[in-house]
């Protein structure tokens, strides 16, 4: 049995499992199979590990202190699968990033500043620099925060987030195919969408023509008998499209994620009602880097997002979600685009996780198929992830993680 110590977190509207990189490298194994077995995957219920079995709580952070000018801290965020043995590397988690600056705090690598402290934060998945604020009363850590947001029945410290230059960072380009409508298949007849990068690659749909109002809950999104196969199928033409994946039954779960659309609420509280799905379900509230993508998307001409929200105010985008409103603000950082939104984030707690021996390969040769991200963004964009097949161990061969 061996022992590897986690913190659990929640972050914005997910709960993560957040781990020191050095630890898992201690291990000597391979990160995607240690992050399987600890969460108890495959299993639905994921009865034999600490996974929460639904999309938004099987998930890792992996932190490190970055060692470089440019950043605090490298994240590398890891949706680990539920029924299935895979852990994908191929985005990033807005809501799990809000607990690395937090994190990085409460361990010292960083040392607060005053009231505000600024932390720089570098998603190893997607290259993407996030700048939070995290609040630090009189020069001191406070994990007893006092700040709410929608999908949260409870207060934590509220983190502000600044997604510095967020265009193209998974495909390389804002609009991957050049063109900010595209036509995609859906039962049977073509439908207009938007496929953007900016945050995480994101196909964006109108809630009419698929035959939503787009402010339906997640439940009856979800009982509509074939809706949800139907969507995916969407999604995974638009991965290829966006050079994700070369067919669609390779296109992987996570990425690009999918946001249905709909007009903005008669109530005037926000510019537009958004649906989005997270490996194959309807999100209870909002992927952030979603937001960031469809933040962008409302700024540029063309767009399914950018015509419905002709009314909103210059430099803020107001989000209605199954669980609430989320709104996101536009900037610029240090000559840079960037796109502000405020999560908050809670510990919950801290543990050692007892890993049986059974089945845990030694780590295999670096490769996107078997490592999670070094410290830096990919040469080709495509999507990471780490298939397991924990009865055929790699050959041990010592690896370098970090560039």
């Amino acid at each position: 049995m061996r022992e590897l110590a986690a913190t659990w977190m929640r972050g914005g509207t997910s709960k993560c499992w957040v781990f020191d990189r050095a630890d898992l490298d201690n291990l000597g194994l391979d990160p995607a199979a240690v992050l399987l077995r600890a969460f108890g995957s495959p299993d639905p219920r994921q009865v034999d590990g600490v996974g929460g079995a639904t999309s938004t709580t099987s998930k890792a952070v992996i932190l490190a202190p970055a060692g470089t000018e440019d950043a605090d801290v490298d994240y590398t965020f890891a949706q680990v699968g539920i029924d299935e043995p895979v852990v994908d590397w191929g985005s990033n988690c807005g809501n799990c990033s809000a607990v690395a600056g937090l994190y990085a705090l409460r361990r010292r690598w960083v040392q607060p500043t005053g009231e505000l402290t600024t932390v720089r934060v570098r998603n190893t998945n997607t290259g993407q620099l996030i700048v939070q604020q995290v609040p630090t009363p009189g020069g001191v850590v406070e994990e007893d925060g006092t700040e709410h947001i929608p999908g949260v029945p409870f207060p934590g410290v509220g983190v502000r987030m600044w997604f510095r230059d967020p265009a193209g960072r998974t495909t390389g380009s804002l609009l991957p195919t050049g063109s900010p409508r595209e036509e995609l298949a859906f039962d049977g007849r073509l439908v207009p969408a938007t496929l953007i990068d900016a945050g995480a690659p994101v196909v964006v749909l109108d809630a009419a023509t698929v035959g939503l109002a787009g402010s339906e809950s997640p439940a009856e999104i979800t009982a509509r008998a074939g809706l949800l196969a139907a969507l995916d199928g969407v999604r995974r033409q638009a991965a290829v499209r966006m050079g994700l994946a070369v067919d669609e039954v390779s296109a992987e779960r996570a990425v690009p994620k999918l946001a249905v659309v709909g007009p903005a609420p008669t109530t005037g509280e926000a510019d537009l009602t958004v649906r989005m799905l997270s490996m194959g379900q309807v999100h209870p509230a909002l992927a952030i880097t979603g937001s960031v993508a469809l933040t962008m998307a409302a700024a540029t001409p063309g767009t399914l997002v950018a015509d419905r929200v002709v009314a909103a105010i210059a430099g803020r985008l107001r989000l209605a979600t199954p669980s609430g409103v989320v709104a996101t603000h536009t900037g610029e950082m240090d000559g840079a685009p960037a796109v502000a939104v405020t999560r908050t984030a809670r510990r919950i707690a801290d543990a050692v996780l007892a890993l049986p021996d059974d089945a845990l390969p030694l780590r295999g040769p670096a490769s996107r198929r078997n490592s999670f991200p070094a410290a830096s963004s990919r040469a080709d964009g495509r999507a990471w992830s780490a298939w397991v097949e924990p009865a055929l161990p790699a050959a041990p061969v010592q690896t370098e993680v970090h560039r």
